[in-house]
């Protein structure tokens, strides 16, 4: 059984992994070489944008083919193609992938693909296809008719659903054009909501599609429902969903004779509305509730959330009325409280019946699943489960997994985003995150950066968002763009003074700065404004004589920050970082903890040849020199390493005449033979070179005795790191040709022994795990040989 609340199943991962991966799993076909499906032909992907996708100029006429000849069944198919959709790769050349050599595709359902690079030249793949069903959402590159001029005869004729939301019916002249949808006679199912769908286009429908059941004119432009009564005798289901119309009496009138409805939906999310010229009408819900009762006698599906006007008795009166109710929209209305739904003893408790609200907490889910795109009712509902998850000590995944499409469908809604950051840190707090799949906790964190990329300027927002990536779990077990979240918190750092979002960002930064490559560590490092922020948290607690984990959480932003970045270090010497940290040396002698972050950031300096005059101060070496014999290991490692790199240039840079370069040299030396092997392991390294200068056959035994004892400690606390690192950057060999020279010391050939032993251990274990790895393999087949 899993570990995790949250496996996702084996499918998905496989389209998961197609989606990231199409540039490798496919190749592109020119239009000369179309017939020649072997051929290999290698592109840039096709997913960072329209400039930059292979295929996706007008002028490209390319194709996308799976390497392999893979042929796809239908569902699978549509899923693959859903995916592409959802994470935002789709584009023109993607969909050429979906030919009818690959797959033969029934059912298309592509939302929000106005933040895809699709366009009508790429739709055009679906003329070829049969279709039944086809939702594609938010198009706004090419019109409902473009889309309708895409597909082919037969889908035209056979088509049994359409929903365009959102899409737009006007054409380049700015005229609602709606005749394409009398073509499609065999049409039971059809969504115009949030387009410019108005009452000629009713008619159109009404009068065209004769087999036309379900309808979705909610926030349209249709202000006179009368056409409708030509569906009075099969119009099954209606949504209007803030639709504002010019006669409330005639409305009800025109609904109270749609016998055959068993779906109604008239639920209103706020006062103001898109295409509003006067001030329009409500409908009014208990004029509705009052006449009903005689009517609607299969009907199964009544919303009338956010209106106010609802009576108690008249609502009860029609539940009891209808007994084949199965789902109220009660949502920003009193009613949702009532004992009805809420209360088993009550007589007229129904167990069966869905109700959206905010009563409890199945209300708020099931309102965040049937309002998914509506912000202000999402909004609403994420505040509530805000308030109910605020003790939550074990995981809601389903919660959080509604959280989290709200968070991506509603991008641009500071209400929704705020929402929904106070509810990601509820939902994944402390020790619920370790029960959460690392897969799941990624698209958290996606969604996390994504607000604080959309709302930079917003305090709370911004708390919110570091409060739930400042976490163990998802900072050292989670896959996401740590650059990219290391940035966004440093500026985040940068753009507001407050002492817990300073403790955050730089407990956050000090993890990932350490994770990241050291291109991008001297990207973010040698940033003047990032830097003066970090010195500014380090020279406060100067002042005020504290160490806090603020501090130090600092401190190691800074040291992981100038590892192996020149540039980095060159920027804190600029800012004034070493006279400060000269500062915090003096004024917390003795604090084995600071001294080891400051002693490990000057040592990265002293690792770059052009910056080690600047450490040639003789206050700073007359601390170094008593550090180097500290008592506290990790402290007389890192003084040792600074030692050692600035006299490895030789004596003619050794600028400080007050302290000898060769007594230097010889407390080294006589330090690093005294020092014991630790317990743990004490320092991480991205790589050995810095080690290899040190290695140079005229460099002082003492520095090359530092420099083998270093690499000797990782290699032994840490082997199937360090060993192969240090035979790939070639550093075994550097270790035989110390100890075959006669003029290493006999010291130094001693550590470099015990690192070969090292070496040779772990290699051997490699053998003989691949050899086992190898037996196993030919067992199995010689198994399935005798199956």
């Amino acid at each position: 059984m899993s570990k995790y609340k949250s496996p996702g199943t084996l499918q998905n991962a496989c389209i998961s992994f197609i989606c990231e991966n199409l540039e490798e799993l496919c190749y592109l076909v020119p239009p000369a070489s179309e017939s020649c499906e072997n051929s290999t032909h290698h592109g840039a992907s096709p997913y960072p944008g329209p400039s930059k996708c292979c295929g996706c100029s007008k002028e490209s006429t390319h194709r996308l083919r799976f390497r392999s000849g893979l042929r796809l069944h239908s569902d699978l198919a549509s899923r693959l193609l859903f995916e592409l959709c959802e994470s935002r790769k789709l584009c023109d050349t993607a969909l050429t992938l979906f030919d009818t050599n690959v797959t033969l595709l029934k059912k298309i359902q592509l939302r929000n693909i106005k933040n895809t690079y699709v366009t009508a030249k790429g739709l055009r793949m679906l003329k070829s296809h049969k279709l039944t069903d086809l939702e594609i959402t938010g198009l706004t590159q090419a019109t409902v008719n473009d889309l309708l001029g895409c597909v082919g005869e037969w889908t035209l004729q056979n088509l049994r659903s359409l929903n365009v939301s959102r899409g737009t019916f006007l054409d380049h002249s700015k005229f609602c054009v709606v005749v394409s949808l009398s073509k499609l006679k065999g049409l039971r199912s059809l969504d115009v909501s949030y387009t410019e769908f108005n009452k000629h286009g009713l008619e159109v429908v009404t009068n065209d599609l004769p087999n036309l059941e379900s309808l979705d004119i909610s926030a349209t432009r249709v202000d006179d429902i009368t056409p409708l009564k030509r569906l009075k005798d099969r119009l099954r289901s209606l949504s209007m969903y803030n639709l504002r119309i010019s006669s409330c009496e005639n409305t009800v009138a025109v609904l109270l004779e749609l016998n055959k409805l068993y779906k109604l939906d008239i639920s209103d999310e706020k006062d103001n509305h898109p295409f509003e010229m006067f001030s329009p009408t409500k409908i009014n819900a208990t004029d509705l509730l009052k006449h009903a009762p005689g009517i609607w006698p299969d009907m199964v599906y009544l919303d009338v959330s956010g209106k106010d006007d609802i009576n108690h008795d008249d609502l009860l009166n029609f539940v009891l009325l209808h007994p084949k109710i199965q789902f109220l929209g009660l949502l920003r209305t009193g009613a949702c409280y009532s004992e009805i739904f809420l209360d088993s003893r009550s007589a007229h408790y129904r167990p069966d019946m869905i109700v959206t609200g905010t009563a409890d907490v199945r209300q708020i889910l099931e309102a965040l699943n049937r309002y998914a795109y509506r912000p202000a009712f999402v909004q609403k509902c994420l505040y509530k489960l805000f308030r109910i998850t605020t003790n939550s000590k074990d995981p809601q995944i389903e919660f959080l997994k509604v959280v989290l499409r709200a968070m991506k469908t509603h991008g641009d809604q500071f209400g929704v985003q705020m929402a929904s950051t106070a509810c990601l840190y509820n939902l994944t707090k402390g020790e619920i995150a370790k029960e959460i799949h690392p897969q799941l906790l990624e698209v958290v964190v996606n969604q996390t950066l994504g607000a604080m990329e959309t709302f930079p300027n917003h305090y709370q927002l911004q708390k919110n968002t570091l409060l739930t990536l400042c976490s163990d779990r998802i900072l050292q077990d989670v896959k996401f763009d740590k650059f990219r979240c290391a940035r966004l918190v440093m500026e985040c750092l940068c753009a507001f003074d407050d002492a817990s979002m300073n403790r955050m960002s730089v407990a956050i930064c000090s993890i990932l700065a350490a994770k990241i490559s050291t291109n991008e560590t001297s990207e973010l490092g040698s940033k003047p404004a990032f830097m003066k922020k970090l010195l500014s948290l380090v020279r406060s607690k100067v002042e005020t004589k504290q160490v806090d984990i603020t501090m130090k959480f600092t401190l190691s932003a800074l040291w992981n920050l100038t590892d192996e970045s020149p540039k980095t270090c060159d920027v804190f010497l600029k800012e004034g970082g070493l006279n400060l940290f000269l500062e915090v040396l003096s004024i917390f002698r003795g604090e084995s903890a600071v001294e080891t972050k400051v002693l490990g950031l000057i040592n990265n300096i002293a690792e770059v040849p052009t910056l080690r005059r600047m450490l040639m101060v003789d206050v700073f070496l007359i601390h170094l020199r008593e550090l180097l014999h500290s008592e506290h290991l990790d402290v007389s490692y890192f003084a040792a390493g600074i030692v050692a790199h600035l006299a490895s240039d030789g004596a003619e840079t050794w600028s400080v005449p007050n302290i000898s370069r060769n007594d230097m040299l010889e407390e080294l030396g006589s330090v690093v033979l005294k020092w014991e092997t630790p317990e743990g392991e004490m320092v991480a390294y991205r790589s050995f070179q810095p080690f290899f200068s040190l290695l140079k056959s005229d460099t002082p035994f003492q520095v090359q005795l530092w420099a083998v004892w270093a690499i000797q400690h990782v290699c032994t606390k840490n082997a199937k790191r360090y060993c192969p690192m240090l035979i790939e950057e070639g550093g075994d060999n550097r270790m035989r040709v110390l100890m075959d020279s006669g003029n290493t010391h006999s010291s130094v050939k001693v550590v470099c022994m015990s690192i070969m032993d090292v070496l040779a251990s772990e290699t051997a274990s490699l053998y003989l795990m691949e050899a086992e790895k190898m037996m196993e393999d030919v067992q199995s087949e010689n198994v399935e040989m005798c199956e």
